[in-house]
């Protein structure tokens, strides 16, 4: 059975959430998952009140035909009126963004599918573009940039495709993407791909290969490889493998989100959670707390694609991110907001009365 996790927040903090209160929301519906976010914001970021997410598989069997099964696209609008029923609770949403990503990209039976969930859920859903995706992942892995380093590569692996993104903050504290390119795969079509319960060496190899391959390119493009062997790039991961990768590292009994975000692991810690996975086998991994029946098959497909961006760049530190696309769009819908309440103060603060121009050209003394 597939997990579903939710998480409210606590009694005593729910005196936080006054009524008029901003409620900000986000979906980021992907090839093997739907994350919903519920947040408020505060004055540096935005405090989370209510996550949901559960595996729906949405682009199961996509490989075979570009088509959405029916089964698949049941399982994802039953998943996103759940989603509709939280957002309820916390009504009004002032502020929201659903995005879909690589399946829907993919689907030559997207309108079908967007028919359905406008008219049995009620929501619109954005599907967006490789480069938006490696946008807003960069967006929400900002919190933990190393500013004293200056640029980052950002990799997410997904269940469809796997996004990688180069970014930089400049001298003023502002973060813009030097480049990006997107691996056309990730968990859920290289698990279909190769269907065997214990992926073959060749397999894992050829994944590595052809991630080593379209790198090559990235890195003729950027000069990545010198820039991280000179410690001048910082590397960030985002996805469900490399979390876990953080969890078993930690030995954790039970997977938890503030030991394993922003957890930093040595090129070699690593490889060494990586071998410690491999030789679990499919058993094995099914009855790890950390992994379980739902992930087993997509963490060693996403193990190939890390052992692929490792063999590419001497990477000697990766730094572990819980945290993405449902909090890029978040951090882009607050910012957004707090732009226009500035604009529309501006202007009534200049047309106020005591800062009207005489007609001579000077200003008004102003009240004290």
């Amino acid at each position: 059975m597939a997990r579903v996790f939710r998480r409210k927040t606590k009694p005593y903090l729910q005196k936080r959430i006054e009524r008029d209160a901003e409620h900000y929301a986000a979906i980021d519906l992907g090839t093997n998952s739907c994350r919903l976010v519920i947040a408020t914001p505060t004055p540096s970021s935005f405090h989370v009140v209510e996550t949901f997410s559960k595996i729906t598989r949405l682009g199961e069997g996509i490989i075979k035909d570009n088509l959405l099964s029916k089964v698949a696209m049941r399982r994802t609008v039953n998943t996103l009126k759940v989603c509709k029923s939280v957002m309820e609770e916390y009504a009004p949403i002032t502020h929201s963004r659903f995005v879909a990503t690589a399946a829907c990209r993919r689907a030559k039976n997207i309108d079908e599918f967007l028919n359905m969930i406008q008219k049995e859920v009620g929501i619109n859903l954005e599907i967006i573009s490789s480069k938006e995706e490696s946008r807003l992942a960069v967006v929400g892995c900002l919190p933990l940039l190393n500013r004293q380093i200056k640029r980052a590569l950002i990799f997410d692996i997904g269940g469809g495709s796997t996004e990688i993104s180069l970014a930089r903050v400049t001298e003023e504290g502002k973060t813009f993407i030097e480049g990006f390119v997107s691996l056309p795969y990730g968990v859920v079509t290289i698990s279909e791909a190769f269907p065997n319960q214990q992926m073959t060496t060749l397999a894992y190899n050829t994944i590595m290969e052809r991630t080593q391959k379209i790198l090559e390119e990235f890195d003729e493009k950027h000069n990545i490889y010198e820039a991280i062997q000179n410690q001048e790039i910082q590397v960030i991961g985002t996805s469900g493998t490399v979390t876990v990768l953080g969890a078993v590292h930690l030995g954790l009994p039970k997977y938890n989100r503030s030991a394993v975000d922003g957890l930093s692991l040595s090129g070699a810690e690593v490889e060494n959670v990586i071998n410690r996975i491999k030789t679990m086998g499919d058993a094995g991994r099914r009855k790890h707390r950390c992994i379980g029946p739902s992930k087993a098959d997509l963490t060693i497909s996403g193990c190939a694609i890390i052992e692929g961006l490792m063999s590419s760049f001497p990477i000697s530190e990766i730094t572990i991110a819980d945290r993405g696309i449902r909090e890029g769009i978040l951090l882009d819908m607050i910012h957004h907001n707090k732009q226009n309440k500035k604009h529309i103060h501006k202007k009534r603060f200049r047309g106020h009365p005591y800062f009207k121009r005489k007609r001579d050209g000077t200003k008004k003394d102003s009240m004290h």
